[in-house]
């Protein structure tokens, strides 16, 4: 009877345990046991992901397309940052094809301008005409 005792208190301080541990886990867990300090460096959760070659490259490949797209949505968002390049190439200018150049125009589309101006500058006269009747002719 003092074994079966013994055997339930110590079963009962177990639970008791138990139930502390559940409810305070800011106290931690407490060991003594020197087979239980040994360390799994493969396995364990802090260790480093090892992935296969084609999933890093991928990984990489991904990374970069999310920084160049957020290099564009900050640009895009903050269009008064400008555009800063220190690329050689990118100052050179071409005088044949920039906005500014004054357009080149084939002899037949300077005769079809020159028509065009000269039905309009008629248009304009028979126009002032009827609105002036006054006018003599």
């Amino acid at each position: 009877e003092a074994k079966e005792r013994a055997k339930i208190l110590a079963e009962a301080a177990a639970l008791k345990q138990l139930a502390s541990d559940y409810m305070h886990p800011e106290v931690g867990v407490k060991t003594t046991d020197p087979t239980l300090f040994g360390r799994n460096y493969f396995n364990r959760y802090s260790a480093p992901e090892t992935d296969e070659d084609e999933f890093a490259d991928e990984r990489a490949e991904i990374l970069a397309e999310a920084a160049a797209l957020k290099k564009s949505a900050v640009a895009y968002m903050h269009p008064e940052v400008g555009v800063c390049s220190e690329d050689a190439t990118l100052f050179g200018r071409n005088y044949f094809e920039r906005a500014s150049a004054p357009d080149v125009e084939s002899m037949e589309e300077a005769e079809e301008k020159a028509k065009i101006l000269a039905e309009a500058a008629a248009l304009k006269k028979s126009a002032a005409a009827y609105m002036h009747p006054e006018v003599g002719v």
